[in-house]
């Protein structure tokens, strides 16, 4: 059975859209298990989404670094560098972050140096420097971009802590330990960052939609890819969102089929300018350079480099176990008053309601093993139509 994450970012917590029966597994890990049997309060009055092509402000794509191993996380000496990699982390870079980032620094630490380096200014290199910092290193960052040029600021900006981390056949118990523990240190972190100035982090609910119901096998996605371990549902079972089960009269939208879930969301522009922020003000450094080979490593005055170059790994050393995913989102003009996301099944829309614009997701057969980033604008507003088509009045 193929499984394919339509991301929430990549795809999780709220999407992961692939073939399933009875676990249906097109829907969110989230949303994958059994509405729970618990009372909760009616859903309120929904403000309509204002979904037009003309309200389309930007439209991004990025290539997610998806390895079938999962995450290259460890040490190896290059001339007389000690490197440790921290990249492929697939749809689930944003939320595996600091708890990938507390793997790499503990490697790096094993060097005894005071001060180190870090490859690269996304999510993966911000979040290492931070952890880094504040294990008492003196942390310079190199790299070519930093936010909002990196690739990673052009995520869907959802948790989605399992969106194609590895195949099936790599979640090995090691794998799945290791896994969890960064799963849930991350999801701790994030959790210290609610209530912030600009809303970096939060909560917010959304409506997974469907024509046939959720016990019925959702549509199958693109047969070249792989089956991916649903981690998430088996292993975090405890910290998911609810998931409640609606009436036709309690959802506005033109489906017979709707659930209320629970997601976190990261609002990637103010996010990524928090991390910044904090890591200039905790004396960090960044130096616009470029890397071509491992090769110019040796021209660094640090000993120790943590490398977070992400896709651009698969280039800089040569690693074709990094499977590009393409990825597009279109963002319409914020409308403040729209706090909930949408999902709906086999129809390849996905909505996240981001402050810095309500982020609509398109994706199609053929994204996988695909590293083009020409923007396809067509698609998005055909998933704008579609998005306008659930309030249409019958």
């Amino acid at each position: 059975m193929q499984r394919r994450h339509f991301l929430y970012g990549a795809g999780a917590a709220v999407v992961a859209l692939s073939g399933g029966a009875a676990a249906d597994e097109s829907l969110p890990s989230s949303a994958r298990a059994p509405a729970q049997p618990i009372s909760f309060a009616p859903p309120p009055p929904l403000v309509p989404i204002r979904a037009r092509a003309d309200r389309i402000v930007a439209i991004n794509v990025c290539s997610r670094p998806f390895r079938a191993q999962g995450p290259r996380i460890e040490a190896e000496r290059i001339g007389r560098k000690t490197v440790v990699h921290n990249y492929g982390h697939g749809g689930s870079g944003w939320s595996l972050s600091w708890g990938s980032a507390a793997l790499a620094v503990r490697l790096a630490q094993v060097t005894r140096e005071t001060r180190i380096a870090v490859i690269g200014c996304g999510a993966i290199g911000l979040t290492t420097a931070l952890v880094a910092q504040r294990a008492g290193l003196h942390v310079r960052i190199y790299a070519k971009e930093r936010p909002p040029e990196t690739r990673s600021f052009n995520a869907t900006g959802v948790w989605s802590p399992d969106s194609r981390i590895c195949t099936v056949e790599h979640a090995t118990p090691e794998f799945e330990r290791r896994w969890e523990d960064m799963a849930r240190l991350s999801f701790r972190t994030y959790q210290t960052l609610l209530g912030l100035a600009d809303s970096p982090i939060e909560w917010r609910d959304g409506y997974m939609l469907s024509d046939t119901p959720f016990d019925q096998p959702a549509g199958h996605g693109d047969e070249r890819e792989p089956p991916y371990p649903d981690l998430e549902r088996r292993l975090l079972a405890d910290i998911r969102g609810p998931m409640q089960a609606l009436e036709p009269g309690q959802h506005p939208f033109q489906v017979p089929h709707a659930r209320r879930y629970s997601q976190m969301i990261f609002n990637i522009t103010a996010y990524a300018r928090l991390l910044l922020d904090d890591f200039l003000r905790l004396g960090g450094e960044i130096e616009t350079r470029a890397f071509e080979s491992p090769r110019q490593f040796a021209d660094l005055r640090e000993k120790t480099l943590v490398n977070c170059t992400g896709y651009g790994a698969r280039a800089l050393l040569g690693d074709e176990t990094i499977v590009p995913v393409r990825g597009q989102t279109a963002r319409l003009i914020p409308q403040p008053q729209v706090n909930y996301g949408v999902l709906y099944r086999n129809h390849n829309l996905y909505v996240v309601p981001r402050r810095d614009g309500i982020l609509v997701q398109a994706q199609a057969d053929g994204d996988f093993g695909n590293a083009d980033t020409t923007v396809d604008r067509a698609a998005s507003e055909a998933a704008v139509a579609r998005l306008a088509g659930l309030f249409a009045t019958k």
